[in-house]
């Protein structure tokens, strides 16, 4: 079956773009120009990724982004051409798992990203919803990886799909430290880019403070100063 990606944007030029190069990939396309358009479809219709303009008419794309992750787990990838640091970390904290800065340095780069981002929901959609014995305990955390579920002191997390697979990934492997560079391209699925690093530091904050009784004194993952993040082993 073809994927299926929305594309929220209203600049006329950047949309047909874009819709070139992803159908030449094989997606199926979906298009709105502005933000309330882009909210209705977002959650009524069935995508494989959501691309979301930042400035859009009427709701913005971090109001919209907002709204979709209340609902749904589609990954969304923020376009913005904001360069401030701040505008991007907060479509981060809101849920997206990706941001892209346009105008686009290179269009294989913007599709590599764009596949990765497809490729975790797919595998996402495709985890059995029955529990089996692939479990991954650490001290009163669950890991129960037939169903996506992390369990802390028996009471259920409610993870993205990137927070899961960062800390399974961690967890896997309690004790070893890996850098912000390692984490982007064995949890993200691509290279380092530019300023990418910062989505790693927002996921484990966001992360932290789900899972841990003090964000602030973690317990589960771990910062090696100069060097970067472990689970406790």
């Amino acid at each position: 079956m073809p994927q299926n990606i929305l594309l929220v944007e209203d600049d006329d030029n950047i949309v047909e773009l874009l819709k070139f190069n992803l159908e030449k990939e094989g997606y199926e396309v979906l298009t709105a120009s502005d933000g309330q358009t882009g909210l209705e479809l977002g959650l009524s219709e069935s995508v494989d990724l959501i691309l979301l303009d930042v400035m859009l008419p009427g709701l913005d794309g971090f109001e919209v982004c907002r709204r979709v992750r209340e609902a749904k787990s589609t990954p969304i990838v923020m376009i913005t051409a904001r360069v401030e640091e701040e505008d991007k970390v907060l479509g981060l904290d809101l849920g997206a798992d990706d941001y892209i800065t346009k105008p686009f340095s290179s269009i294989k780069e913007l599709m590599a990203r764009v596949k990765a981002n497809v490729r975790r929901s797919a595998v996402s959609d495709a985890a059995p919803s029955q529990p089996g014995r692939d479990v991954i305990r650490r001290r009163d955390m669950e890991l129960d990886l037939n169903r996506m579920e992390v369990r802390v002191a028996g009471k259920a997390v409610d993870l993205s799909a990137r927070e899961y697979e960062l800390v399974k990934f961690l967890a896997a492997q309690p004790g070893k430290v890996f850098t912000r560079e390692e984490l982007m391209e064995q949890v993200w699925g691509y290279d380092v880019f530019a300023g990418g690093v910062r989505m790693v530091d927002v996921t484990v904050r966001r992360l932290r403070e789900k899972i841990e009784k003090d964000p602030a004194d973690p317990a589960f993952v771990m910062t090696r100063r100069g060097a970067g993040y472990y689970f406790e082993g």
